[in-house]
């Protein structure tokens, strides 16, 4: 193995962000050779008039700066943009077979499709086909099927506004709810969690409240890497003196120390910003146990007659506190502290931080929603801010860190398996037809259809579903069993190559990219994580004249499933405008005057009722919610088990990998790692570097075995480990999930160290 591939493991020590993001931005350009087209791109990125970035879902600041982006925005910029192409003559060189031999990164960097492919089984390949004959296809197998109920419909999170739309609509004409969505993977125990708690299952937040909050607590979310513009908010808070509360099992590197790439002082003198003011290093499920330490701590100072909780809020604004104040205090402290792994004193010192803030933001990711209790946590951070009536306030609110960009436009307009009936019957009125009324199939329960040979067409609308679910040789072979599947997508990926007896990948124009119709240039619009609504509208050429626009691609294939449709599908083909007046007549209280509004060039927030102190719950009020006991995970009383989460590196998005480094973790030219507390490594008798396998706990009789994972000292609590996904879904099976979202449990998996059968290449371990 050459120097240059040899894999390493060197602590970083440097700050976050600062001369190694700009370095990481300018290599990316060149490595994907569009450094002047690049660099054209990332100026018109996230600004009015441009794209919006299609990497994560954090809005825009109200004052923009000239350059409004970060490294991983840059990085999937450069990847959209790239130069590489995957043309006929690729998959004419490689079979199917072959091709799954390689991995997600080689996969990754063959760069965009240009035109549309159907599988050949005589051949093992990919081979041409019209656009005209893949929708006649895709039509012949939906309306060959006993029932609508048999296929599923997934979406990915960068799919916009305009085409998630009609998608839903399209799929709920042609007769199903079966929506699985990359939201039911991430943020659905948000979607399904806090409704019951304030009345909506979005953030409360907007922008503006970093400036006004007067404490930050940040719960199992990685800012630095998922979110890296985010980093100019707490970095602006830190300065003001705001304390930045971090709650994880890993320290992350970006919210220790960071430098801003775009403050000029900082970088010309290599200065920093010392981010968290407090890091508790949580065990793996032990949130719960600090928030309600956090909450015992005021509810005994309320009995010793402090003023510590918004009495008239509660009074006003809210009903159950009894129970959950009962619930609360039947906790003792000994439990609180032996789940959470964190002192009395630590979390007593930061309720006490919650207590002096009159305006707190609590900020999470999947870190919370990826348990088995997801749901229920998700609820237990809205009761804390709920005891000081931190909503409907300026920088007060919870605020769900989501990832993809998009992610919650696509459930806003419609991409929802369970959907209500008052918006069924919105489509019923607006549409002329009468949709399904039963719930369809999530992730879980698609995959679950598929194995059992019901599901039989499987129609991706991007994203790379195969390699974000669970449980990944099952579901392979589960997807394996489809008599169609359909991949709509910029660039190759797994999910392509893990196919039904049939299957087509649809190229497609990207974020980035202009869109042109017979009426002319059309943009399409996209919610981020605060519910602003803005335009996107691409800059470059598209990659190839055989691609079309996501949105024309749904409305062909409607037409070739729906011959006697009412809707006007070609009209939606060309006019932009006309989808987002249906969208406004569908969703009438959020989207009025849809296209009215998006004339500003800032976009237009939707309406958020709890900023205005309303509760849309069947009671009017805010709830505080009870969740039994401290334990968000089936317990497992074995001192050999640990609990397993997957993470991302800080050079992927997602499934997308863009290369096989972590620098903020070390790492180099290796994905195959795990990230180890030493103690319980030397418990092990094993050594720093060490190759060994992981397995999981379980009792449904299949073995889920992972080999040839190098050890690696990290500062973990006792008991924590995590390693990167997709390669450790294999792992994570198919039933660990949250049952009120059937979100995957991937932060929590149980398992057990085994010996390697797997031999590994030598690792550098630098000190």
């Amino acid at each position: 193995m050459s120097k240059k591939n040899e894999s390493e493991f060197k602590p970083y020590h440097h700050p976050a962000g600062g001369w190694g993001a700009a370095g990481a931005t300018a290599k990316v350009l060149m490595e994907q050779s569009v450094l002047v087209k690049g660099s054209r791109g990332l100026l018109a990125m996230n600004q009015p008039g441009g794209f919006k970035c299609p990497s994560c879902a954090f809005p825009d600041p109200d004052h923009r700066k000239k350059l409004e982006f970060c490294e991983n925005g840059a990085k999937a910029l450069a990847h959209e943009a790239t130069k590489a192409r995957l043309t006929r003559e690729f998959f004419a060189q490689h079979t199917v077979t072959e091709l799954m031999e390689q991995s997600d990164y080689w996969l990754e960097m063959q760069g965009r499709l240009t035109e549309p492919m159907r599988y050949d089984p005589a051949t093992d390949k990919y081979l041409p086909i019209a656009w005209g004959d893949a929708f006649t296809l895709i039509g012949q197998h939906l309306r060959a099927l006993e029932s609508p109920h048999q296929a599923e419909f997934y979406t990915s999170g960068r799919t916009a506004n305009e085409t998630a739309f009609l998608y839903s609509i399209f799929v709920r004409e042609f007769g199903t709810n079966n929506f699985p969505d990359c939201s039911n993977m991430c943020h659905e125990p948000t979607s399904r969690g806090l409704p019951a708690s304030i009345g909506i299952g979005k953030g409360t937040i907007v922008m503006a409240d970093f400036e006004h909050a007067e404490a930050i607590f940040i719960i199992g979310q990685n800012t630095g890497t998922n979110s890296p513009r985010m980093m100019t908010n707490l970095v602006e808070a830190r300065k003001r003196g705001i304390p930045i509360v971090l709650i994880n099992p890993m320290p992350e590197r970006a919210l220790i120390r960071f430098t801003e790439p775009q403050d000029i002082v900082q970088m010309s003198t290599f200065g920093s910003t010392a981010i968290s003011s407090e890091f508790v290093h949580v065990r793996i499920g032990g949130d719960l146990a600090i928030l309600k330490g956090m909450m015992r701590v005021l509810f005994e100072a309320e009995a010793r007659g402090e003023d510590v909780l918004d009495q008239d809020f509660i009074k006003d604004h809210t009903a159950g506190l009894d129970a959950l104040r009962a619930d609360v205090m039947s906790q003792s402290w000994a439990d609180i502290t032996r789940i959470s792994g964190i002192s009395e004193e630590q979390i007593r010192r930061i309720a006490q931080i919650y207590i002096k803030s009159k305006a707190t933001i609590i900020c999470y990711g999947m870190g919370i929603t990826q348990h088995q209790e997801g749901s229920h946590l998700v609820q237990q951070i809205a009761n804390l801010l709920l005891l000081k009536g931190n909503f409907g306030k300026k920088g007060a609110g919870v605020a769900p860190i989501r990832g993809h960009s998009n992610v919650q436009g696509d459930r806003t307009v419609g991409i929802d398996e369970k959907p209500t009936q008052a918006y069924l019957d919105r489509v019923r009125d607006v549409f002329g037809f009468e949709p399904p009324r039963e719930h369809g199939h999530h992730v879980v329960e698609a995959i679950e259809a598929m194995e059992a040979g019901y599901a039989k067409v499987f129609i991706g609308m991007g994203g790379n579903f195969a390699r974000a679910i669970p449980d990944t040789e099952r579901s392979y072979a589960a997807m394996e069993k489809l008599h169609l599947t359909v991949g709509i997508a910029t660039k190759l990926n797994r999910g392509h190559l893990v196919h039904g007896k049939d299957a087509l990948i649809l190229p497609v124009v990207s974020r980035s990219e202009i869109i042109k119709t017979s009426a002319g240039e059309q943009f399409v619009t996209i919610e981020d994580a605060m519910s602003n609504v803005t335009a996107s509208r691409g800059v470059f050429e598209p990659v190839s004249t055989s691609v079309l626009p996501e949105t024309e691609i749904v409305c062909r294939i409607a037409m070739a499933t729906l011959p006697d449709s009412k809707l006007p599908w070609a009209r939606y083909i060309d006019d932009y405008s006309l989808i987002r007046d249906k969208i406004a007549e569908v969703y009438p209280a959020i989207y009025a005057d849809f296209s009215e509004k998006m004339k500003d060039p800032h976009g237009f927030h939707l309406d958020i009722p709890p900023r205005r102190r309303v509760w849309m719950t069947p009671s009017g009020k805010a709830n505080f919610l009870v969740m039994q006991g401290l334990e968000v995970n089936a317990v497992i009383n074995d001192p050999a088990m640990l609990r397993l989460a997957t993470i991302r590196s800080h050079d992927q998005y997602n499934t997308t990998i863009y290369s096989n480094n972590d620098r903020y973790r070390g790492v180099y030219n290796n994905r195959l790692v795990i990230f180890m507390n030493k103690q319980d490594r030397e418990d092990r008798g094993l050594e720093n570097g060490a190759v060994v396998a992981l397995e999981t706990y379980s009792d449904d009789g299949y073995r889920r075995y992972v080999d040839g994972l190098r050890i690696l000292d990290y500062p973990m609590p006792r008991g924590a480990i995590a390693g990167y996904y997709p390669e450790l879904n294999p792992l994570l099976p198919l039933d660990f999930h949250d049952e009120t979202s059937g979100t995957p449990a991937a932060k929590a998996i149980p398992v057990k160290v085994v010996p390697s059968v797997a031999s590994a290449a030598p690792i550098r371990i630098a000190g």
